[in-house]
């Protein structure tokens, strides 16, 4: 048990570190937080700091989700009684929860959807990269890398279900989806409304 509590601390802590603030406040001395949508992510980073600076976001903010599954999983998951699936599947979880509920920006992070790439990239790749596909996909079709978030999420799943991952992971991709989802509560309500800002488009 302390292993896991000790693996999901330090995950969420990996979570917690505000990539797009941090790079924000060192290209444009701007707090992300109170330009375009106000969201702690890698769009908002790209929509309002410039494209590169977006893309490191993504690519860190990813990094984030992997490094909690492989590598603090990893470090904890040869300790009996920890069962290893569960025990990725807690800091998968966690490090998400992290980025969403940051502890450094008084819980206003981001919505997830980098991170939690990053965690079904560690646990099967095979799904990751159908929950690629679906994104690009939507994106494609929608223009709303919102509904291409969410459709992506909703999608992983499905594509664990058919890689015939552990029922710990099914579960982490679950709950993920829900979570991710719920914090696009806000996006979704434009969606319907027809205010949600198209891909690239500045707030």
């Amino acid at each position: 048990m302390t292993g896991i509590l000790l693996g999901a601390a330090i995950s969420y802590l990996i979570g917690a570190i505000p990539t797009a603030f941090i790079v924000a406040k060192l290209v444009k001395g701007i707090d992300i937080r109170a330009v375009g949508s106000g969201n702690v992510g890698a769009t908002n980073t790209l929509r309002n700091v410039g494209k590169i600076p977006g893309f490191i976001v993504l690519l860190i903010d990813v990094a984030k989700g992997f490094a909690a599954v492989r590598l603090v999983g990893g470090v904890f998951a040869g300790r009996p009684p920890i069962e290893p699936a569960a025990l990725t599947a807690v800091c998968g979880f966690a490090v998400v929860c992290g980025h969403i509920f940051n502890i450094f920006l008084r819980g206003r992070g981001g919505k997830g959807v980098a991170t939690g790439l990053g965690v079904i990239l560690g646990v099967s790749p095979a799904a990751a990269a159908g929950g690629m596909i679906v994104f690009i996909a939507t994106l494609g079709v929608s223009k709303y890398v919102s509904a291409s978030s969410i459709a992506a999420c909703l999608a992983i799943p499905f594509f664990l279900l058919a890689m015939r991952a552990p029922e710990q992971y099914l579960l982490l991709g679950a709950a993920l989806a829900v979570l991710i989802t719920a914090k696009h509560r806000a996006n979704i309500q434009r969606l319907l409304s027809g205010r949600e800002h198209s891909v690239f488009k500045k707030r």
